[in-house]
């Protein structure tokens, strides 16, 4: 087996003695993040009915890297990640947690729809999530039984005048 120089460890990832270890774990774990996420993109990428090369020239990157990404060659950087999701027009958010960069946040209807919306662009889409993530955790923290928003002066603002309501 071919081994590095200065390296007693064969390229391959097995030991010596053909058994597999740690490096190889490691290394399969990699290989099978940039499967997942190249061929997310693929399939992102032809169910909008785009070729290869139109997404490359949207996204920036070149037709190859991207070629070799989709084929799980290249495990891309968050930066090359947020430009092809630009290209398709997805949250960059979605190819983020699909590569392994960003945890999962959970599921809500709020999320889902500010992610879907085509006309925010992804820095909109990114404060108005964490926005509304604020909001879930200051509702999360108030104490059992009281509204998050029970403080009296705070209340004053939203009520309306019942002579306003009339006019």
């Amino acid at each position: 087996m071919p081994t590095i120089e200065g390296d007693a460890a064969p390229v391959d990832g097995s030991d010596v003695d053909g058994t597999t270890g740690p490096g190889d774990l490691a290394s399969r774990v990699v290989n099978s993040a940039a499967q997942d996420i190249g061929g997310f993109i693929r399939a992102q990428r032809e169910a909008a009915q785009v070729s290869l090369r139109q997404l490359s020239q949207l996204a920036g990157v070149s037709n190859p890297y991207l070629s070799q990404i989709e084929r799980g060659l290249r495990k891309p950087s968050a930066e090359v990640l947020g430009q092809i999701a630009k290209g398709l027009r997805l949250s960059a958010e979605v190819l983020y947690v699909r590569a392994g960069i960003l945890e999962q946040r959970p599921h809500s209807a709020v999320r889902d729809a500010l992610l879907a919306d085509a006309v925010l662009t992804e820095r909109q889409k990114q404060v108005l999530l964490d926005i509304y993530d604020s909001f879930c955790r200051e509702n999360e923290s108030a104490p059992p039984g009281q509204a998050p928003d029970t403080d009296p002066g705070t209340a004053a603002l939203y009520e309306t005048d019942p002579d306003e309501q009339e006019k």
